[in-house]
């Protein structure tokens, strides 16, 4: 570089020379301002005692030390807040950010064993987001009078062509049949290598009808409409009108006051038998039945209006439009129109007439119901308005009816209500899947898998949906008030150990009776736990 290069650079903030030495040496510490969201994370982890919440702290004291749970949480959990989920990446980040190596005071696991703590803790995970939420309810930021829930499909480890039901078993069986018939009619004719080439193509045509049998059957086995070979508990779901992914279900719960995820659960079917479930769970985090609950009229299923209106809690969920299959030729003679009275089991129609029961249940798939009819159809000067039915109109009242009417009491009596909905349980599911990308699970295997990743998706919003509502002093307070007691516990019971085998090895060395040795330490042990526990 010529002298007039080197002024022209120096017009430019200049960086240290990196093999400058420092007369005061540097910790790694201070390169990490005091109010970085890593030393929350730091904090919020070291707040937890791990072994409650199913993580496994016990190890054998033989062969290599594995990595504390701790140190695996804080990596996974500063990887999701910053939109990193692959194994491989996280491993790359504690090597390579700052950040990271402070976090983790230079540790750095191979992505085999941080993909492991991801696949092996899903009910871990869950209480760690249940830890958030218990913030979030210390700062009031959980209302509890408003609940939203709705589900969202995020795409799983498995294609569309690696999922098979009957109807795509029966195509590729077929057409396998056919090319077998090819190729041997081929094969009466063929000689030298033509011959061989058609052997291989039969033995490749018979071996992919080997697995498509083995699917088959598998199907039948379990009784199952279809399968995945890739992830096994993943299915292709409707996504919107007629598209369909092989997905997971993601469904969660979100309190109205500051759109705050109180609940998920990853399923693999549909949101018509979610509610009732979802509805006992909000209840069980909530801690009372004092509140509402929004869906939309996916969630609407008698059966499962019920379950939450057992619960004592209000239900908003949207009502579908009737088919036109179910209408009346005139829409003022519609279901809805005809009035049921309690007290007599009977229906009245707009004309004055009444519809009567004969008390027989009927069968249908999901519920019970029973049949109103009159004879005065037959008859009626509105008939052809009414019904196009040959035996007259037919009403079915379901068991779970009460349930449905209650229901759409409350919307209309509410509509202001209902129309939050959207922008309360969609805010989280947009900013997980539209801004940070998360629109499909990373690991592959089974739901429980897919809920571990699921439940970092949601601890990741949670805190950061935490640290947006709340001063970070607040927060460092409020950590910082649960760490020395938890601590203190920990240290004590370490020394108390550590006492306790100092004493052992030392009798070891003495050699005394057997059971006079026996005698100190039973002695030693009720002196250290009596020291420990003034109780005791």
């Amino acid at each position: 570089m010529s002298y007039i290069d080197y002024l022209k650079d120096m017009k430019f903030i200049q960086g240290q020379d990196r093999f400058q030495t420092s007369l005061f040496p540097v910790s790694l510490d201070s390169a990490i301002d005091q109010d970085n969201e890593v030393r929350l994370i730091d904090m919020f982890v070291d707040s937890l005692d791990l072994k409650p919440l199913g993580f496994d702290v016990d190890f054998v004291d033989n062969g290599r030390p594995a990595y504390h749970p701790k140190d695996l949480l804080k990596l996974y959990m500063y990887g999701y807040m910053n939109k990193v989920r692959s194994s491989r990446d996280l491993e790359k980040e504690t090597k390579r950010n700052i950040e990271m190596i402070w976090l983790l005071k230079g540790l750095s696991p191979d992505h085999n064993t941080i993909n492991n703590f991801r696949k092996n803790n899903p009910k871990a995970i869950k209480k760690v987001f249940r830890s958030t939420v218990e913030i979030a309810r210390n700062f009031d930021l959980i209302g509890g009078l408003l609940l939203a829930g709705d589900g969202t499909k995020l795409r799983a480890q498995n294609s569309k062509k690696n999922n098979y039901n009957q109807k795509k078993l029966d195509r590729h069986l077929k057409y396998i049949d056919e090319k077998l018939e090819e190729y041997t009619s081929k094969l009466a004719e063929a000689d030298g290598d033509d011959k061989n080439e058609i052997e291989g193509k039969i033995n490749q045509q018979k071996q992919r009808k080997a697995g498509y049998k083995q699917l088959e059957e598998q199907l039948k086995q379990t009784g199952e409409k279809q399968i995945s070979t890739s992830d096994p508990d993943s299915k292709q779901l409707i996504i919107r009108g007629v598209i369909t992914e092989v997905a997971y279900n993601v469904q969660s719960t979100v309190d109205s006051k500051h759109k705050i995820p109180i609940d998920y659960e990853v399923t693999n079917q549909n949101d018509a038998a979610a509610m009732g479930n979802m509805a006992r769970r909000a209840k069980s985090i909530i801690k009372h039945n004092r509140f509402s609950m929004l869906f939309d009229k996916g969630y609407h299923s008698g059966k499962e209006l019920s379950k939450v209106q057992m619960l004592g809690i209000d239900t908003h969920v949207a009502i579908p439009s009737v088919p036109k299959t179910s209408q009346a030729p005139n829409p003022e003679y519609n279901v809805e129109n005809f009035t049921y009275n309690h007290t007599s089991d009977s229906y009245t129609c707009p004309q004055g007439k009444t519809l009567r029961s004969n008390q027989k249940w009927y069968n249908s798939p999901n519920y019970h119901f029973k049949q109103y009819k009159t004879k005065a159809c037959q008859s009626c000067l509105a008939r052809s308005e009414c019904s196009l039915a040959k035996n007259g109109k037919i009403i079915q009242r379901s068991e779970y009816q009460d349930a449905v009417e209650k229901n759409k009491e409350n919307i209309l009596a509410n509509p202001a209500i209902y129309k939050r909905r959207q922008a309360l349980v969609e805010h989280p599911f947009g900013t997980i899947k539209r801004q940070w990308g998360f629109d499909h699970i990373m690991t592959k295997k089974t739901k429980a898998r897919a809920s571990a990743d699921v439940g970092f998706i949601f601890i990741a919003y949670n805190l950061r949906r935490i640290l947006t509502l709340i001063d970070k002093k607040d927060l460092i307070a409020y950590l910082r008030a649960f760490m020395p007691l938890f601590f203190a516990y920990k240290i004590e019971f370490a020394l108390g150990r550590l006492q306790e085998k100092l004493m052992r090895n030392l009798i070891r060395k003495i050699r005394i009776i057997p059971f006079f040795r026996q005698a100190i330490i039973d002695n030693y042990k009720i002196r250290i736990m009596s020291d420990f526990n003034p109780g005791f």
